[in-house]
């Protein structure tokens, strides 16, 4: 079984991008806390790429921005492609199919935070 879950924080502003086929598509990092301190009594965290299409990639799109929590689930995928400098480069990417909107960074100034919206394929729209 290949099943992946985790909840994080978005490391920049979503860029939602079309493939010449007019499918939608965001591909960013999510930092993951991990559950214990390090030696320096500080929380670390890894960063996972995760790779979100159609629906889910505009919901990421229009309503997610750098700092905002959200949890994802999908399939771990590895994929090889050559890159600018004519060399292999192997890579390991969450491909999502659900994500659920936790919050949103809070600022100053701002005092409501989105509770969820679950997107997930199979489904024609977005609840609220």
């Amino acid at each position: 079984m290949n099943k992946i879950l985790i909840i994080g924080r978005l490391t920049k502003d979503p860029l939602l991008k079309y493939t010449e086929n007019k499918k939608a598509v965001v591909r960013l990092n999510i930092a993951v806390q991990r559950p214990y301190k390090s030696k320096e009594g500080k929380y670390e965290a890894d960063f996972i790429p995760c790779v979100f299409w159609d629906r889910m990639a505009q919901t990421i799109g229009n309503y997610c921005s750098k700092g905002d929590q959200i949890g994802v689930s999908g399939r771990l995928s590895t994929r090889i492609y050559i890159n600018n400098q004519n060399e292999k480069v192997y890579t390991t990417e969450l491909i999502a199919d659900a994500l659920t909107l936790l919050g949103r960074k809070r600022n100053r100034n701002e005092s409501v935070f989105i509770d969820e919206i679950f997107c997930k394929p199979e489904e024609s729209s977005v609840k609220f």
